[in-house]
């Protein structure tokens, strides 16, 4: 077993035991949160019980700790030897399947890898040796404020809106994606998740990640009340219903839309980490849901692609459009993205530009999922605010998305749920 030095620990020494270590005044979390200590080290989980008061539960992993997380709200201390790979994949899962839950890592060496990695999972703070025992206290208050209360997590699991869903259940999140700008990355995303919102059972979300100029409410003709910056303004503690009020309704497809904000210097607000804890969130309450992204790799891009389980990647039928798909493709593949997570769309792929499909996936190394023709039905939509699968049903760009539709209705693209990759680092050497 691994044993850690928590001898530069302030307040106390590992070898002391519980009983000694107590505070004159009980320690109350808030919200009557509870508080859960794991780690495989029975000296270091003494170690961390005996900074609190009160009862405190104990696990010797997530594993054997994951059977009592069905009660109230919790506050989970990761011990060092919880910084491992499967833990960190753990707590993702757990940030999807129990919002009553929040964790905080404590380590004996802080390095800038562990802090991105765990903050990307979902740990709402990381702190390091030596310990400071206020410090640790005020940290978890401060999540404990956040967590749900019962009633909250009632309605989360079971609203009359979008958390109609299963909580053990997750959505497919589809990115579409784009290389370069006018490809008609956005005209996919809307038509995509307008047919699948008229013809899934579940909810379905289109989340309009181009946070600086995003088009998908114009697109739609929608003019929501809320953005994606208020969702994320409120991150700590968003709910069900309060997404639920954020999301404006497309009327004629029932599809649910987070629009992007009205300003583009509010796109400066939002990080990486919050987009995706955002993304997250959403997924538990539809059975899809699809973000439009902008064309550019940043911080926000990077997480939400390496938190989608699909990536559409639309690319235009010319020379600087495939080159820099392939660029693309390039990228994702140091993502760790695996390439049948990937499903390229040839928009315009009947263009006279001399340009042969089959050499197109020839050279892109893949089978393209889609191939939308052009069509003067295409800017008509765009200028209506009325998405081709509804305004040009019979027009072969219509057809083109809701066969691209069925893909993922019929269940032959990756299951929902998959972990997200982890080449997040590696993508930054």
């Amino acid at each position: 077993m691994t044993q850690y030095d928590f001898s530069s620990f302030e307040g106390l020494d590992v070898g002391q035991s519980f009983e000694e270590n107590t505070f004159e005044n009980e320690h109350r979390l808030a919200a009557g949160a509870g508080v859960a200590v794991v780690d495989s080290d029975q000296a270091v989980r003494d170690y961390l019980v005996g900074l609190f008061e009160g009862s405190v539960d104990t696990a010797f992993s997530l594993e054997d700790l994951e059977p009592r997380l069905q009660g109230g709200a919790c506050v989970v201390v990761l011990g060092p030897s919880c910084a491992r790979q499967e833990d960190f994949d753990t707590i993702a899962l757990w940030g999807k399947r129990y919002p009553n839950v929040a964790a905080v890592l404590v380590t004996s060496e802080l390095t800038t890898q562990l802090l991105h990695k765990a903050l990307r999972v979902g740990v709402k703070d990381v702190i390091s040796a030596p310990i400071d025992r206020d410090q640790l206290i005020a940290t978890v208050d401060r999540i404990a404020e956040n967590l749900p209360s019962a009633d909250q997590l009632v309605s989360f699991s079971s609203g009359t809106h979008l958390a109609d869903i299963d909580p053990g259940e997750v959505g497919r999140v589809i990115t579409v994606f784009s290389t370069k700008g006018g490809s008609g990355k956005s005209v996919t995303a809307t038509n995509l998740a307008v047919s699948l919102a008229r013809r899934s059972p579940k909810p379905v979300v289109l989340v309009d990640g181009h946070l600086q100029f995003g088009d998908v409410a114009v697109m739609l003709k929608l003019h929501p009340e809320s953005t994606v910056v208020d969702a994320i303004s409120q991150i700590d503690v968003l709910d069900a219903d309060m997404l639920d009020n954020m999301i404006a309704v497309h009327e004629p497809s029932g599809l649910k839309v987070l629009a992007a904000p009205v300003e583009p210097s509010f796109a400066d607000q939002i990080n990486g980490q919050q987009m995706a804890r955002l993304i997250d969130l959403v997924r538990t309450t539809a059975g899809h849901v699809i973000v439009d992204l902008p064309a550019i790799f940043n911080d926000v891009v990077l997480n939400v692609l390496e938190a989608s389980d699909q990536i559409i990647l639309v690319a235009g039928l010319d020379i600087p459009n495939i080159k820099n798909v392939k660029i693309g493709l390039s990228t994702l593949a140091q993502l760790n993205i695996p390439n049948e997570n990937i499903h390229i769309v040839l928009n315009r792929s009947d263009s006279k530009v001399k340009l042969d499909l089959a050499e197109v996936e020839r050279t892109l190394g893949v089978v393209a999922a889609a191939h939308v023709p052009s069509d003067i039905v295409v800017p008509i939509s765009v200028n209506k605010g009325s998405p081709v699968v509804l305004s040009a049903p019979k027009s072969g760009v219509a057809r083109a998305f809701e066969q691209l539709a069925s893909v993922f209705l019929d269940g032959e693209a990756a299951t929902a749920g998959a972990a997200p990759s982890q080449g997040f680092r590696k993508f930054f050497g």
